[in-house]
């Protein structure tokens, strides 16, 4: 509720790695399974992606700060509820309260397809070979989508 996402270490007592804040409240986030990739989902209908293993000085003071490499997508007309990646990390897919589901390239976002569902999408899950795509509604309807490529 405070847009912030914090990382901790759960190896070392639960320590504190990293702090990230957002311009708006966060309602879901998914991590590529394969590259460093954190997705975040929030109310303002944003998802950006950050790359939370990159650093780049910073001229200010190049010892202590962290520029992470950043994608912005304005993709959604409502908030974003759900985000999950392939488990093969190539692509992710958002869902939202606008009734779409968008399939995106990781990093950069590029668009593979889009479908609009009847209802507000609340929920979204991939098979482990990645060729199926499950979303949950808010009218209780499940859609199964394939992934042909």
């Amino acid at each position: 509720m405070d847009n912030t996402v914090r990382c901790w270490d759960l190896r070392n007592d639960y320590a504190p790695l990293e702090t990230f804040e957002f311009d708006s409240q966060i309602f879901t986030l998914g991590y590529c399974p394969t590259e460093d990739w954190l997705a975040v989902g929030m109310e303002s209908s944003t998802v950006e992606l950050l790359n939370v293993s990159s650093t780049t000085s910073n001229a200010s003071s190049p010892s202590t700060k962290k520029n992470h490499d950043k994608y912005t997508l304005n993709i959604h007309e409502s908030c974003v509820l759900a985000l999950k990646f392939a488990h093969q990390g190539k692509w992710f897919v958002s869902a939202g309260k606008d009734n779409y589901i968008h399939c995106c390239r990781t990093p950069n976002g590029q668009l593979l397809f889009q479908s609009k569902e009847s209802s507000s999408v609340l929920c979204c899950d991939i098979s482990a070979d990645d060729r199926y795509i499950l979303t949950g509604s808010g009218d209780k309807k499940a859609t199964l989508y394939e992934v042909t490529y």
